[in-house]
Order: C-alpha cells, then sequence, then structure tokens
C-alpha cells in the first residue's frame, strides 16, 4: 500500500529530538510538508534536528501550502495545521500527520485520515523499523511527546510492550 503523507511540525520537531526523522522517509512514499509547517520548524534553533533535516533531506518535500480552505479555516487553527488539514482536504489519499488536539478533532470531523507522532513509531515498529518503542515512549517529555501516563500505557500495550497485568 502507497502511503501518502502531509505533515505538520510537531512530528517532526518530535522525531528529531529521538533521532528517528528518517522514519518518514522509510515509511511513506509521497510526502508533502506545506511552507506554513517548513516556516515554523525553520523559527527553531538553527542546529535543532528537524531545522537541519528541513535544510537536507527533507527540502525537495516542502511546497506551497494550498489554497485558502474557508471550511478549515473556520477551525482557527495554527498556520500550520490550517495547512496540513487543508491540505489533506484537498488531496483525497493524504493522511495528516500531526498531534495538535484541537486540529485532530477538525480532521475528524471533516472525515480526513490522521496520525500522530506516536502512530508514526507505533507503525515503524510493526514494519521492523524500530525493534522497541519503550525507548523513546519511556521518557516522553525528553523526547517532546506531551503524552499523559495513559496514553504512554496504551502505546506499549498496542505495541506488546506492556508488563503483563
Amino acid at each position: 500500500m502507497s502511503r501518502r503523507w502531509v505533515i505538520n511540525a510537531s512530528p517532526v520537531i518530535a522525531l528529531g529530538k529521538v533521532e528517528l526523522l528518517s522514519l518518514f522517509d522509510r515509511l511513506c512514499q509521497e510526502i508533502v510538508i506545506p511552507q506554513a509547517v517548513a516556516d515554523e520548524i525553520q523559527r527553531g534553533p538553527r542546529d535543532d534536528p528537524a531545522c537541519r533535516w528541513l535544510r537536507e533531506a527533507a527540502a525537495r518535500w516542502v511546497c506551497a501550502g494550498p489554497a485558502l480552505d474557508p471550511v478549515v479555516s473556520a477551525w482557527d487553527l495554527g498556520a500550520g495545521e490550517t495547512a496540513v488539514l487543508a491540505w489533506a482536504r484537498s488531496h483525497p489519499g493524504f493522511e495528516a500527520i500531526l498531534d495538535d488536539r484541537a486540529a485532530r478533532n477538525c480532521a475528524a470531523a471533516l472525515g480526513l485520515q490522521v496520525r500522530g507522532t506516536v502512530g508514526v513509531i507505533l507503525l515503524a515498529k510493526l514494519e521492523g523499523l524500530l525493534r522497541k518503542v519503550a525507548p523513546v515512549l519511556d521518557e516522553p517529555e525528553a523526547a517532546g511527546f506531551r503524552l499523559h501516563p495513559s496514553q504512554v500505557a496504551a502505546a506499549l500495550r498496542l505495541a506488546n510492550e506492556a508488563p503483563p497485568d
């Protein structure tokens, strides 16, 4: 199956912190990073892994954002989230890769496919690209994730890494 992803800043930044940015290229056949997302990432420190990745390996995926979508704009999301969801809405078959709760709610209301950073990590394990997800999820704050302990536990169960009850 061919995967087509339009990616927001938070998954790029989080996977950069844990040195897993190569997962995007390894898991997905077609990637889009709207310019608004690239601008957000580039506002970070120049030596940040996400900034370096965007300048080097990912520069080829940056594209002008989609036309203004009044339905998505009405949700009053950030510029990056709005561009990602507008792209997904105007390009059927693209999955939005984002973590923001309000943006995920918008995507659900519009019937768009969504996957978060943890979903990318779980997919990588399922496809044999990661042996374990626990080292990444055990210290979510260090990795840049804002996860409740119950979310970490659920992800570990999905990855068959949770201790038995």
